[in-house]
C-alpha cells in the first residue's frame, strides 16, 4: 500500500512525522506493509525550485494508494503565476475529491464548549460553491468588473449535490442512529440551493431506513451550540460545511483533534483541519492529534475498497482508542490541551498505547 506524502509548511512537517511514526507502529503489529513516498510541497519547494507544487507531485499522488497531507500556509503564497499552487486545492479539483468527511466527537475527561456532548459527521461538497480557486474549468468564480465592484459566481450541480448526498446516506447506514440533516439557506439562495435540496431529497427517497431533515444554515448554527446531540450525519455544500466543521470540532473540544479526509470513488487524502501555525513551528509544541486521526480516516477508507483488509480496520480503531485513552488523562496530553508533552514526547505515548492495545 503506496502512500504518497506531502509534510507541507509550518508545523506540516513535524506533526507528518508524527503521523507516519503511529502508521509505522500498526503496521509492524498489523502488516499492513505500507510504504510511503515523501514529496516536498509549499514554501520550502517554492525556494528551492520556483513553485510550491514541483512537477511530478500530482501525478504521484494519482498513482499512489493514499495521500497525507500537512497542513499548508496557502495565504502566504504568491499568486500561481508566480508558482504558488494551493495544493490541497488543487488536489481536491484534479483528483476529483468531492466528499470532505470530518467528523466532530465529545472525548471522555476533555471539557466541551456547547450545552451537550457531541457525536456527528459533516459531509461538506468539496469541488463547487463559492469557493473560486475550485469550482471553474479556467480561471476563478470571482471577477472586478471596476475597482469597486467585486462579483463571486457559485457553482451548484444537481451531480454534485447527488453525489455528495449519496456520500452522506451511504455513511449514516454504517452508522448507528441513521440520521441524516441536510443543511441549506433556500429561503434566501433560492435557485442554487434548491437544485441542492432537490438531489438531496431524491437520494433520500432511496434509503427509507435513515431518518431525514432539514436545517437552515443560521439555525444549524446555533444549534450546535445548543443541541449537539440530536444531529448524527450533517450534508451541506462547500462553505457551510467548511465554516460548520470548524464550529462543531472546536465545540466538541478543540479543532486540533478534528480529523478529516477528502475523497472520491477511487483516491481519499487525510489532511489536518487546522492550519500551518507557523508561530509555534520547530519548537516541538505541536499537537498532532488531528492529522493522525485523519490518516486512520484514511485506513477506515482503504478498508472499504476491497475485501481482505481487515488489519485495516483494527489499525484505525486502534489508533483512535489510544487517542481517547491519552487524552482522558491531563499528563498525557499536549501544551494545546493544558498538558506537559511535547510533539515527540506525545507521539511516543500515543505509539506506546497503540501497542499495548494491538498486543492485547
Amino acid at each position: 500500500m503506496r502512500f504518497a506524502v506531502l509534510p507541507g509548511d509550518g508545523i506540516g512537517p513535524e506533526i507528518t512525522a508524527a503521523t507516519i511514526a503511529v502508521l509505522d507502529t500498526v503496521d509492524a503489529r498489523l502488516g499492513l506493509r505500507l510504504q510511503y513516498q515523501e514529496h516536498e510541497v509549499g514554501l520550502a519547494a517554492l525556494k528551492r525550485v520556483g513553485t510550491t507544487t514541483p512537477e511530478g507531485v500530482i501525478a504521484a499522488c494519482r498513482a499512489a494508494d493514499g495521500i497525507i497531507l500537512g497542513p499548508v500556509s496557502h495565504s502566504e503564497y504568491p499568486t500561481r503565476a508566480e508558482g504558488g499552487i494551493n495544493i490541497s486545492a488543487e488536489l481536491r479539483v484534479v483528483l476529483d475529491l468531492y466528499a470532505n468527511i470530518r467528523p466532530a466527537r465529545s472525548r471522555q475527561g476533555l471539557p466541551h464548549y456547547g450545552r451537550t456532548g457531541m457525536d456527528l459527521v459533516i459531509v461538506r461538497e468539496n469541488t463547487e460553491g463559492f469557493y473560486s480557486d475550485r469550482n471553474m474549468h479556467w480561471g476563478v468564480g470571482e471577477f472586478m468588473p471596476t475597482p469597486d465592484l467585486a462579483l463571486s459566481v457559485r457553482k451548484i450541480t444537481a451531480e454534485g449535490s447527488r453525489r455528495i448526498a449519496r456520500a452522506a446516506f451511504d455513511l449514516a447506514a454504517r452508522r448507528e442512529r441513521k440520521k441524516v440533516t441536510a443543511v441549506h439557506k433556500v429561503n434566501v439562495i433560492k435557485i442554487s440551493e434548491a437544485l441542492f435540496l432537490r438531489e438531496v431529497r431524491a437520494v433520500a427517497q432511496e434509503f427509507p431506513g435513515i431518518a431525514y431533515e432539514e436545517q437552515l444554515i443560521d439555525s444549524m448554527a446555533a444549534l450546535l451550540v445548543r443541541d449537539a446531540e440530536r444531529f448524527d450525519v450533517v450534508v451541506t455544500t462547500n462553505m457551510f460545511g467548511d465554516i460548520l466543521s470548524d464550529e462543531a470540532s472546536e465545540l466538541s473540544g478543540s479543532l486540533g483533534l478534528a480529523g478529516a479526509i477528502n475523497a472520491s470513488a477511487t483516491h481519499c487524502m487525510a489532511q489536518a483541519q487546522h492550519g500551518s501555525a507557523p508561530d509555534i513551528a520547530g519548537q516541538d509544541k505541536a499537537n498532532p492529534v488531528s492529522l493522525i486521526l485523519s490518516a486512520a480516516m484514511l485506513l477506515d477508507w482503504l478498508a472499504r475498497q476491497a475485501p481482505g483488509r481487515e488489519g485495516f480496520v483494527a489499525a484505525a480503531r486502534a489508533i483512535e482508542a489510544a487517542v481517547d485513552a491519552l487524552l482522558a488523562d491531563p499528563a498525557r496530553r499536549t501544551p494545546d490541551l493544558g498538558g506537559p508533552l511535547g510533539t515527540r514526547a506525545y507521539t511516543a505515548a500515543l505509539c506506546e498505547e497503540i501497542g499495548r492495545r494491538l498486543v492485547a
